[in-house]
């Protein structure tokens, strides 16, 4: 029986419990290798599967457009930087003029500033894109330095299931009424999420005139599996 090649690329503690980097050859595709985040122990992303990644900023930045609001400068604050797939989707439209993200841990900023990750290169050369440290929950309670035309939101697993207690005031009616208050007039907020949530939808629709929800689905092949996320945009 083959063995998967499995190799730590980092191991570290972190406020939310033992952050873990790793890549792995697949078993049921030889040559092909993912690399996967764990945080407490726990599956948190893979590089296997962005598909639901992409169609956030993909989507968030197509309703911008079709609000009318065109043009080339726009200012994108992404909260969360993960394996960088939310990002670099964002950055491929020639419309983006500047992407600030916001991510809690440092770990995952070095990640990427030593080339761990697999779209380091790629993001490292990006004039575009600026990295901060911070809770990007902590930023959007608090009066905006600036206002962006779209915010994306990709930290915790759901509105119901959170990474950690300061984020919970986000989800609420005056949580998404301070955060839209660091959208520019026409501004998208758009939340990614791994399962449906019918009470942060509905306090979506008590702050903003227009809402969508989007199931994203794709066949998960290592565990043979339909898997779908689920996607906020909120406008208006």
């Amino acid at each position: 029986m083959s063995k998967s090649k499995l190799e730590i690329l980092a191991y570290e503690s972190s406020p939310l419990g033992p952050l873990c980097l790793r890549r792995r050859e697949l078993l049921s595709q030889p040559g092909t290798f993912v690399t996967e985040v764990t945080l407490n122990h726990e599956f948190l992303m893979s590089s296997l599967y962005t598909d639901s990644e992409r169609v956030l900023a993909q989507t968030a930045l197509a309703l911008h457009e079709d609000n009318g609001c065109e043009g080339d400068e726009l200012r994108v604050l992404v909260g969360g930087l993960g394996l960088g797939y939310t990002v670099r989707e964002t950055l491929r439209s020639d419309r983006v003029k500047r992407v600030e993200v916001v991510e809690l841990l440092p770990q995952v900023v070095d990640w990427l500033a030593n080339g761990l990750v697999p779209l380091s290169s790629e993001l490292a050369n990006e004039s575009r894109l600026t990295v901060t440290m911070g809770d990007v929950y902590q930023r959007l309670a608090g009066p905006p330095n600036e206002l962006f035309d779209v915010v994306m939101i990709d930290v915790d697993h759901s509105p119901d299931e959170r990474l950690g207690d300061e984020s919970v005031s986000f989800y609420t009616v005056a949580g998404l009424l301070t955060a839209r208050q660091h959208l520019s007039p026409g501004g998208v907020l758009a939340v990614w999420s791994y399962a449906e949530s019918s009470p942060f939808a509905d306090a979506l629709r008590e702050v903003f005139e227009h809402v969508r929800v989007e199931p994203v689905s794709y066949e998960n092949r290592l565990i043979d599996q339909l898997r779908t996320d689920w996607l906020f945009f909120a406008w208006g």
